[in-house]
């Protein structure tokens, strides 16, 4: 059975944001939740995915990320060390260029190392968040299949998605690989 764990980014995401329909459909999808997500330290984030998978077969787990909840993901392998069935990382923000306003110091440096199971970068030629440039960089570094969905802003409410049945098609080719 594969359990889904939704990563939100800063500010986390509301009711009409995809990750949150990709939960009312997918079987066994739950949200991991920050204490603080207008404050976000990378420790308290990294420790909290910990804390939602401990006692899980990994080996089933599926994450579903979104802007920062991606670089935590990152931040996670590299803390723990730890290996999942798959990864769908949609818009990962390019860190090091945003506003110190946002307070994201923590999450620098991004890992840049090969994340060791099956991911998908899902990005946006238009995302204010990262250049399409930047995100397929990021996407070679972790070793990410990489997917241009055109002018869809930063993927989010925004974006008007709604249950954004191009993403589910996106994580069912994701996993089908994997599950013969």
């Amino acid at each position: 059975m594969i359990y889904y764990f939704t990563l939100p980014g800063l500010g986390n995401s509301d009711e009409n944001h995809w990750q949150s329909h990709f939960e009312k459909i997918l079987p066994n999808c739950r949200r991991i939740e920050q204490d603080n997500w207008d404050k976000p330290v990378r420790e308290a984030w990294v420790d909290r995915v910990e804390e939602a998978v401990r006692g899980i077969d990994l080996s089933q787990v599926v994450f579903i990320s979104h802007s920062l909840g991606g670089i935590t993901l990152s931040h996670w392998v590299r803390t723990y060390h730890k290996k999942i069935k798959a990864a769908l990382i949609v818009a990962p923000p390019c860190v090091e260029n945003v506003s110190p306003e946002y307070g994201l110091e923590s999450f620098l440096p991004v890992p840049k190392t090969k994340l060791p199971f099956s991911t998908l970068l899902v990005a946006s030629s238009n995302d204010p968040w990262s250049s399409i440039d930047q995100s397929q960089k990021l996407a070679e570094n972790w070793g990410s299949d990489f997917v241009n969905i055109g002018h869809a802003g930063h993927i989010n409410s925004d974006s008007g998605l709604g249950m954004w049945s191009q993403g589910q098609r996106l994580l069912n080719d994701l996993l089908q690989p994997l599950d013969k």
